[in-house]
């Protein structure tokens, strides 16, 4: 079964209801334990410069302007200026009127520029204006996009819209890759988290992404467990892997190592790259850069040395 094969609505619902129900208290214990492994001072360099090209450096706001985007862009390429050593972030997200900006500021870097489009963040239009979103954001140099599902639609049931709607935002994207945002923190269970996973996957998600962070509940160490667990799990009956992005109150390097750690047990080594595993973050990465300067100096900088943005 695979996202270019048609599928019917029965089918669908067989597979998705299929999946083994996922044992909370079991989920829930195992990201509380893995929560406690530490990461060794002379391993924790490379975690925090791993964890940095792994950002996606995100600016959501209604009140964005290209200034702060050029900033946001410049600060991604060249993530602390004193230290060439340090790598750049994995990509820079924002919306799709900034994506010209973006893509001016980012030409020739090797930094992606990803957009979330589809009527983000409530995915609450017809299928034709989040069409017409992706293919615009794309056009004008997105080569990432963060599209939303119908989260209604997947509650009651309609797997159907949703599987079409990622279907044919993931045709619109044509080389771009698609990351679609499962909104977890709406979805209510791990058993619903699980069945948008597959779905998402079996529609052709390049990456699939916990949250747009505009909601009370974003990621979770179990939230991303459940997905790894799905993604690995997918890999393993269609032959395909799929990336994973946690998203929103990812705020600092404790935390972070946490999911590199939980990705290391989950999946193993073939996740632990940006080309499959980005934290979606805005304030992370000074933290990150923090931690990564006191181990350089032996010395905190202050807070207000990187720019916050």
């Amino acid at each position: 079964m695979t996202a270019t094969a048609p599928i019917g609505l029965s089918d669908l619902r067989t597979h998705l209801y299929g999946l083994p129900g996922v044992d909370k208290v079991g989920v829930e214990a195992r990201a509380a334990a893995l929560a406690t492994r530490s990461v060794k001072t002379s391993a924790k360099t490379k975690a925090i410069d791993l964890a940095i090209r792994m950002v996606d450096l995100t600016t959501l706001e209604g009140a964005d302007t290209p200034g702060k985007v050029r900033a946001l862009c410049a600060k991604g390429m060249r993530p602390d200026p004193a230290d060439p050593s340090c790598p750049s972030v994995g990509a820079i997200c924002v919306y799709p009127a900034m994506v010209p900006v973006a893509a001016a500021a980012l030409a020739g870097s090797g930094v992606h520029l990803a957009s979330v489009a589809t009527a983000f963040p409530s995915g609450q239009a017809p299928l034709e204006v989040k069409l017409a979103d992706t293919r615009a954001a794309v056009a004008a140099g997105a080569d990432e996009i963060d599209m939303v599902i119908s989260r209604g639609a997947f509650l009651a049931g309609d797997y159907r819209k949703v599987f079409d709607e990622i279907v044919a935002v993931k045709e619109a994207c044509g080389a771009a890759h698609l990351k679609v945002i499962l909104e977890t923190g709406e979805l209510a269970t791990y058993d619903n988290i699980r069945r948008a996973s597959w779905l998402a996957m079996l529609a052709g998600a390049d990456f699939i992404k916990t949250s747009t962070g505009k909601v009370a509940v974003n990621a979770t160490l179990p939230i991303t467990l459940v997905m790894l667990e799905a993604v690995r799990d997918f890999r393993d009956v269609h032959g395909r892997q799929v990336g994973v992005k946690p998203a929103g109150g990812i705020k600092n390097t404790k935390d972070a190592i946490k999911y590199l750690v939980l990705i290391n047990e989950t999946v193993g080594d073939d996740w632990l790259d940006p080309a499959w595993f980005r934290f979606g973050a805005s304030s992370l990465l000074n933290d990150l850069l923090m931690q990564r300067t006191k181990l350089t100096t032996g010395h905190y900088s202050g807070p207000d040395y990187f720019t916050l943005d």
